[in-house]
């Protein structure tokens, strides 16, 4: 079941939202070569709390860490530690969530450790970003949430890369994973009428290589099958009457 929310509910994940955008510029400052992946789940915990937030992850189905930081070919739920050091050309996703007054809102951004090492990875970097600003366009009220995930993979395999099907967006509100949940690829014109009140987070991963991906033996962190690079970006988007509010906007980020 679909959980529209109401206005009160939507002001108050704006709040939430804030935070976790504040959270991610001050770690994308932070990220240099030389940081461990513990060193930014520090400054993730500190930026939340000092906020009056909860970090939404910490400890969700037991996961150790305040974010998720994944390296290269990881794709998602990379677990922060004081051995994973930054290296010049890494590319590191960094996936945030924070819970204030009961409401989560939930963001990602992948950057680079210094200089792209390849022009296939900062293109990589750049349609991903994009194939998430193609999937917020089509939130549109009276029109059906598979329009979103057929435009980011239009997107990303018109760019010549993968989108891994595996995982997916998703609702969010009182829960850090509601109903519905939202592909990044598909048919369009199908699935729930999109309507005021629904607020739901979109995040494609894109891989260099095949979409198929592996969890590792930490339980966690998944990875590209082939060891490809893998990006990811995430926003939590709120319908309103006038149309679509990303809750997570940044400071300078095209799809905020």
């Amino acid at each position: 079941m679909i959980i529209l929310k109401t206005p009160e509910e939507i002001e108050r994940m704006r709040r939430s939202g804030r935070i976790t955008a504040r959270a991610i510029d001050r770690l994308l400052d932070a990220v240099k070569p030389g940081l461990t992946t513990a060193d930014l789940d520090a400054i993730a915990e500190r930026s939340m709390r000092g906020d009056g937030a909860v970090p939404s992850f910490k400890g969700y189905r037991g996961f150790p860490g305040t974010i998720c930081t994944s390296l290269n070919s990881e794709v998602v739920h990379g677990i922060p530690s004081k051995r994973r050091v930054l290296q010049e050309g890494d590319l590191l996703s960094l996936d945030v969530g924070a819970i204030w007054e009961g409401y989560h809102s939930d963001s990602a951004v992948s950057v680079f450790v210094g200089e792209p090492p390849s022009d296939v990875a900062e293109k990589l970097v750049r349609v991903t970003e994009e194939s998430l600003e193609a999937g917020i366009a089509q939130l549109k009220l009276g029109g059906r949430l598979s329009d979103v995930g057929h435009a980011v993979q239009g997107v990303a395999e018109g760019a010549g890369f993968s989108v891994v099907r595996e995982y997916a967006g998703h609702g969010v509100g009182r829960a850090l994973h509601e109903d519905p949940q939202i592909s990044n690829h598909g048919d369009p014109g199908r699935g729930p009428v999109i309507k005021p009140g629904l607020v739901v987070a979109i995040e494609p991963m894109v891989n260099v290589g095949d979409w198929r991906t592996r969890v590792l033996a930490d339980g966690w962190t998944v990875v590209t099958a082939d060891g490809s690079l893998s990006a990811h970006f995430e926003h939590t988007i709120a319908m309103t009457p006038d149309g679509a509010e990303v809750l997570t906007a940044r400071a300078g980020s095209q799809s905020g």
